[in-house]
């Protein structure tokens, strides 16, 4: 880490050293899905997988309980889940999940990016949640067992791989309000195409006010459900509008960026520097955020993480003082955004070469064209 940032607890934790898959997929046994999906299904997805709406054969699955703590580690058939109407999810919203993603390299092997970050993170998001904990090493283990499951629906191509969604819910059949006895833990996958077809494209943002996604003291920084939701009106509405999605701002004075409904924001300065808001415990700890500001700050860039006032913002676009506005995180990588707009402000702004140099320098490691430095990528087969 360069010596102008004091590492989080999460970046600290995500570099605890991790055996090697061949000795991890042991713990997740497989069960073989006894009717795969044919040839012909596999093909018609993989043609054309777009994101999230088509699942491989199989999924990873273990339980926890109040007596035995996690057990019955396996990777067993992909199939629809049974629940007690009296399930506490479905109640009290006790859930968790991540987002990560495995890719195939040029030589046909397979890796993930930082998936100790996102050990770090799901536990981080379970801690807020009164959820238990999940070892570093089965949750590793656990997305290298699924992966090497279903290695033929990980696609090959720039810009392709296999998204993995890793969630725990609380399935203990129960009113009372307290936490869960009992939670299952699972990772899904879906083939996902490149998020910019012919390249990198400008996104339209509105800045909202009147609707915020998390408080002070609440679950910012937790990757649960309950932030998406409370995102989804405001961006419904923003749609209808015409705008790709929304941003919001702080709490109390609603003057200050952020983030974005499920990504985190950057603000590319003219002089070159790049500023980003600070982790206040409202918004998301973004493992591509982490990586981008650790990749920049090791070029030389001046990368500040502060407050940033959406007017001051504005007047910088209006001026020049500010040259690129970006979003990252695991779906897209960066997002260059070509249209901000408020209440009384609507500003353009270009696909800059920065937006564009940190795209490629973070996919570049990803697919393994440039060198790791940093141990982030993680080989599963």
């Amino acid at each position: 880490m360069s010596l102008d940032h004091t590492p989080t607890e999460l970046e600290t934790l995500s570099e605890l050293p991790l055996p090697a898959a061949d000795e991890l997929v042991e713990r997740f046994p497989l069960t073989p899905n006894p009717a795969p999906a044919s040839d012909a299904v596999h093909e018609e997805v993989m043609s054309n997988p777009g994101f999230g709406k088509a699942f491989t054969d199989h999924m990873a699955h273990m339980v926890w309980t109040l007596e035995e703590g996690w057990h019955g580690r396996e990777v067993l058939p992909f199939a629809n889940l049974s629940l007690s109407p009296a399930a506490s999810v479905l109640h009290y919203g006790q859930e968790v999940f991540e987002g990560i993603k495995a890719y195939r390299h040029e030589d046909g092997s397979v890796w993930t990016f930082r998936p100790g970050y996102n050990a770090a993170r799901i536990n981080h998001s379970s801690w807020r949640l009164a959820m238990p904990a999940i070892d570093h090493e089965d949750f590793v283990a656990s997305l290298a067992a699924y992966v090497r499951a279903d290695e033929r629906w990980v696609p090959s191509g720039e810009g392709a791989s296999l998204y993995l969604r890793p969630f725990v819910v609380a399935t203990e059949p129960f009113l009372g309000v307290r936490s869960a006895h009992r939670f299952d833990y699972y990772v899904i996958g879906s083939p996902s195409g490149p998020y910019f077809k012919g390249g990198p494209k400008g996104v339209s943002i509105e800045v909202v006010r009147g609707f915020h996604r998390a408080g002070p003291g609440g679950t910012g920084s937790a990757k649960c459900g309950g932030n998406y939701a409370a995102s989804l009106l405001p961006q419904m509405e923003a749609c209808e509008r015409g705008f790709d999605q929304v941003c919001f701002l702080d709490t109390y004075e609603e003057k200050y960026l952020e983030e974005l409904g499920g990504m985190n924001v950057f603000v590319v300065m003219s002089d070159g520097s790049v500023r980003t808001p600070q982790l206040s415990g409202t918004i998301l700890q973004g493992g591509t955020r982490s990586a981008i500001c650790r990749l920049m700050r090791d070029r030389g860039v001046d990368v500040r993480e502060e407050r940033i006032a959406v007017d001051d913002l504005v007047a910088g676009v209006e001026s020049g003082a500010v040259a690129e506005v970006f979003a990252c995180g695991t779906a897209a990588v960066v997002t260059p955004i070509a249209r901000l707009a408020g209440q009384d402000f609507d500003v353009r702004l270009p696909v800059g070469d920065r937006t564009l140099e940190i795209l490629h320098a973070v996919t570049d490691i990803q697919m393994g064209r440039a060198e790791d430095p940093y141990g982030w990528t993680y080989r599963i087969l």
